[in-house]
């Protein structure tokens, strides 16, 4: 047997990295990205403080400036404290890690944010998913007896749901948080949280098994990786044991106290993004053979159909769009409800114009 062979987990052989494609000179519409970049008065500002900041010295080990800027801005419940992380996806893991008993389990709708089954599988966890409806909601009876089956551990519902944008009857979520009950926690992942203008933060202290999740990455700041999370008293202090030390730089922390004193720019943004969210919704459906889906976040899931085309043209149609340099999310391998889809970043008007001029040459 070889080194890697002897060393390295079977199953962690038999996975592929999480890939990025290179995006240099594409149209990039795949990633949830915001297209606006801070005005020149904004940069400005951003770089004083950058410039000022100590990088000699380890970032202060509880945040208190960073999580009370994040508090007040984004409506986090007094008396509730925060975790933050290198990004939504190390909060994942150290939740992963906190709760990967021996035969523990996690469960979410799919499809869903490919990071919850690979931080389950990491971590050693079990993961069941769940299927949705056909048209992406919430199959509510198929996620009670999961639970009641299962008594999993871990527990998420993204809101909305990421590949799919559908937002979740808050009912239906409530039923589900309250069927958990005290047998595991329930994450509710909030990433599109600025775009879908509804949340369960407010409902924390209602719920003791509760964890809302979010990240500033869709908000406009993708570049610095914060993500933060808040929940009762007690599962935080669990979760912040296996925080990594210093996790969050000082380059970070700096950038996100100046920024968020201009918290009314990204809201402004937040709201042209969900008004161009509207009209190309409105362009795409109007297409032939396009099925376009509710979308409460920054992207639109669509489904292309071609009676003369083969069970592939969703593949065809990305393959097209790619040759015009325009790149979105081909999301059709990703389960089997996908086929034929592509996930496509809301933008600019003028982003969206052209994204659509390549579109209707790919569906020809």
């Amino acid at each position: 047997m070889s080194l890697v062979e002897n060393i390295i987990r079977a199953d962690v052989r038999a996975l592929s990295a999480y890939h990025v494609p290179d995006a240099k000179g594409f149209l990039k519409l795949d990633a949830m990205e915001n297209p606006y970049t801070l005005t020149p008065a904004l940069q400005q500002a951003l770089a004083k403080r950058l410039s000022e900041t100590a990088l000699n010295r380890y970032p202060v080990p509880n945040y208190l400036a960073m999580k009370e800027a994040l508090k007040t801005n984004f409506g986090v419940p007094d008396g509730y404290d925060l975790v933050l992380g290198n990004g939504s996806d190390e909060l994942i893991a150290m939740i992963s890690i906190a709760c990967a008993k021996p035969g523990a389990k996690v469960l979410a709708p799919m499809p869903g944010f490919v990071m919850y089954a690979m931080s389950a599988q990491f971590a050693g966890m079990e993961f069941v998913g769940v299927p949705l409806n056909a048209d992406f909601t919430l199959d509510k009876a198929a996620m009670l007896a999961a639970i009641a089956e299962h008594r999993p551990e871990i527990t998420y519902l993204a809101y909305p749901n990421n590949p799919t944008g559908t937002l979740f009857n808050a009912a239906d979520m409530e039923e589900i948080i309250s069927a958990v009950g005290d047998s595991g926690v329930v994450i509710v992942d909030e990433a599109y949280q600025p775009f879908a203008q509804t949340s369960f933060m407010s409902r924390l202290p209602e719920f003791s098994n509760l964890v809302v999740m979010r990240t500033v990455s869709k908000l406009g700041l993708a570049g610095i990786r914060l993500g933060y999370m808040s929940a009762s008293a007690a599962l935080l202090q669990e979760f912040d044991k296996v925080r990594p030390p210093y996790n969050v730089n000082v380059l970070t922390e700096a950038a996100i106290l100046c920024l968020l004193e201009h918290a009314d720019v990204f809201e402004q943004q937040a709201a042209q993004l969900r008004s161009q969210r509207s009209q190309l919704s409105s362009q795409l459906a109007s297409l032939s053979g396009v099925e376009v889906f509710p979308s409460a976040a920054n992207f639109l899931l669509i489904r292309v159909s071609n009676p003369k085309k083969s069970e592939t043209y969703g593949n065809e149609v990305f393959t097209k769009l790619l040759e015009q340099k325009i790149l979105v999310k081909n999301v059709g391998k990703m389960h089997a409800l996908l086929q034929n889809c592509l996930r496509i970043t809301v933008s600019t008007p003028e982003e969206n114009a052209q994204f659509l001029h390549a579109f209707k040459l790919a569906l020809d």
